[in-house]
């Protein structure tokens, strides 16, 4: 191995500790000597390792997370659609409990040539989460987009919806309904759309209800993503005395409805509740729900749009192109009541 970094590196002409940082996907390395290497490795004759041969001109991989919230079933087939008509085919690579960790399928679509990688709601979303990994990825001559969670510590296009818009939408509708005490269902703390959420909720309650931080603090309650989530944190906001919930997923929407009617209570005559997502058959629940509608199918286009710009060598803007949501107004809204005594 030694002999063969002496022979690279000097055909190279770069330091045998490039030529390793090459070999080994590390950061830090400019594309054109990146290239440099790789040329070297050709030309010597020596195989490349899996990582960094040739990629599949056909091949994009799409990471997304667990597909028991429609909207990511969603998204991958919004994606999937796009880069079938582009002449590419797409690779599904889904995470689940106890299965691959998103840096583990990560791994398995470079290992198998992938051109690019569209990551949906992934590790870039979470604030507590290393961000070099995706460094490493672009050292490997890999590119991707990421969708849902922005990073300024991460040099790629991001596409979201605007979370700030899309809590006060709902909120200007539940005001012009008469009320007064609204809560905030999200997800944990340490995502980003979650905190995004929580910035335009105040920003809301401040400009259309006087509510200074403190007191809109206890109307925002941290749960899970799921129907079970949802009913835990309406839950605790009703007995808050809230006459209405606004929540962070259609699936947490629904769990809101389940804790009114175990209260006893009725969805929209006593409580109001308003989803996000407007998931696919979210219209046929019972009652239907009120829900701020992601535009999937433009944030799904534009990321292909983007990822094939990264892939053709004409890179998109590296910053985030955010789209507006859509409140959409059905029957789990009704015009606020007196509001009730908190337990």
């Amino acid at each position: 191995m030694t002999a063969r970094l002496v022979d690279i590196a000097a055909h190279a002409g770069v330091s045998e500790a490039t030529v390793s940082r090459v070999l080994n996907g590390k950061p830090g390395v400019a594309v054109g000597t990146r290239e440099a290497v790789l040329a070297a490795l050709d030309v010597l004759g020596y195989e490349r390792p899996v990582r960094l041969r040739r990629r599949s001109a056909g091949l994009v991989g799409l990471i997304t997370p667990e597909l028991d919230n429609p909207i990511f079933p969603a998204f991958a087939q919004v994606i999937a659609q796009a880069l079938t008509r582009q002449g590419y085919t797409p690779v599904l690579a889904t995470q689940t409990p106890g299965g691959s960790t998103e840096d583990e399928l990560t791994e398995m679509l470079v290992d198998r040539g992938v051109s690019g990688i569209i990551f949906v709601s992934g590790l870039h979303a979470d604030t507590t989460a290393d961000m070099e990994r995706y460094e490493v990825l672009r050292a490997q001559g890999v590119p991707y987009v990421l969708v849902n969670g922005f990073s300024p510590d991460v040099a790629a296009p991001f596409v979201s919806t605007d979370d700030r818009a899309a809590v006060r939408l709902a909120l200007t509708h539940l005001t012009s309904l008469g009320h007064t005490r609204i809560g905030l269902a999200v997800g944990p703390k340490r995502f980003v759309p979650v905190v995004r959420k929580i910035e335009g909720f105040r920003l809301g309650l401040l400009e259309q209800l006087g509510l200074s931080d403190e007191e809109s603090a206890e109307l925002i309650q941290h749960s899970l993503y799921t129907l079970e989530g949802g009913q835990a944190a309406a839950t605790t906001l009703i007995n808050r005395g809230c006459t209405a919930v606004v929540c962070a997923s259609d699936m947490m929407a629904l769990g809101a409805v389940r804790a009114a009617r175990d209260l006893g209570l009725s969805v929209p005559r006593d409580v109001s509740v308003v989803g996000f997502d407007d998931s696919p058959l979210i219209a046929f629940t019972d009652p239907p729900l009120t829900t701020i509608r992601q535009p999937v199918q433009a944030m799904g286009q534009a990321a292909v749009r983007a990822l094939l710009e990264e892939i053709g060598g004409t890179p998109a803007p590296h910053g985030e192109f955010v789209f507006l949501p859509e409140l959409v107004v059905r029957g789990s809204t009704g015009s606020g009541r007196k509001e009730r005594t908190a337990s």
